[in-house]
């Protein structure tokens, strides 16, 4: 398979039950080789070229905070190349994420590549749904490695159960966030769980208000991932926005206010 003819993504893969009732149980879990070895490899230079040439924040690692240390972000991928709009939209992944989820259909939120740098900080503790203008709970992420995670890197670290808890109130990606959680983590004896070593194409997936984390990395070489986030088809944009979520509303969401349903080209009905 050529680097420019990727694979379409688009059949069905056979989810087990079990791993659906653990999701809902635990808020986190590890699908493995969602996507073989070699679709990977037809994925991964689009994805690298396009992830590195626009992240956000090219600075010194040593001039970065703490979240900016943790890795490149480049974000939308799939509206800068349709070869990689094939991996953003594959039906495949939306399928396992509505199956996990246990609605019908899911619409694309946004994606967003997440290179680990060499030498690159560890992801504080935080909840990504914080940032979410949706008024649905019903969203998750897919966390898929380009290349094999090591155990000297490994894969997120997930609280256990913590979806349930809902909005814990923490502070936004950063050291406070981290202290926050890292605190409740320790006063409530929560059980975190990591899936360690994965392979290329192996994906986890995690609920939005799943606490999580991730180690740095110590290594020489570039931690690639690519991510996927969904949301139930239906859903709408939240009345109550925070600064942080009226600002993610103007950018992922294509204009619509609050209280209207989400529905713009940005995000399109997946699977």
């Amino acid at each position: 398979m050529s680097p420019t003819e990727p694979s379409l993504l688009d059949d069905t893969f056979a989810l087990d039950p079990v791993l659906v009732e653990r999701f809902r149980t635990d808020g986190h879990v590890l699908v493995e080789a969602l996507a073989t070895r070699d679709e990977i490899e037809s994925f991964r230079p689009l994805i690298e070229h396009a992830a590195l040439d626009t992240a956000w924040d090219k600075r010194p690692l040593e001039e970065r905070d703490t979240y900016g240390k943790a890795f490149l972000q480049s974000f939308n991928l799939w509206r800068v190349d349709e070869r990689i709009a094939r991996f953003v939209l594959s039906a495949r992944f939306a399928r396992v994420a509505a199956g996990l989820l246990g609605v019908e259909r899911v619409r694309l939120y946004h994606d967003q590549a997440l290179f680990k740098e060499p030498g690159g900080g560890r992801t504080p503790w935080h909840q990504d749904q914080c940032y979410w203008p949706m008024d649905t709970d019903r969203t998750i992420t897919m966390w898929m490695p380009l290349v094999d995670v090591p155990v000297e890197i490994g894969s997120m670290t997930f609280v256990t159960g913590s979806h349930e808890m809902g909005d814990l109130r923490g502070s936004a990606i950063s050291d406070a966030s981290d202290a926050e959680f890292a605190a409740l983590i320790s006063d409530r004896a929560l059980p975190t769980h990591s899936y360690g070593v994965l392979s290329a194409g192996d994906a986890t997936f995690h609920a939005g208000w799943t606490i999580h984390s991730a180690g740095p990395n110590p290594t020489d070489t570039m931690r690639p991932v690519m991510t996927v986030i969904y949301v139930a088809d239906g859903a709408r944009v939240r009345a109550d926005l925070t600064e942080l979520q009226d600002f993610d509303r103007k950018v992922w969401l294509g204009g619509a206010g609050p209280g209207e349903q989400i529905d713009s080209e940005l995000n399109p009905v997946l699977g």
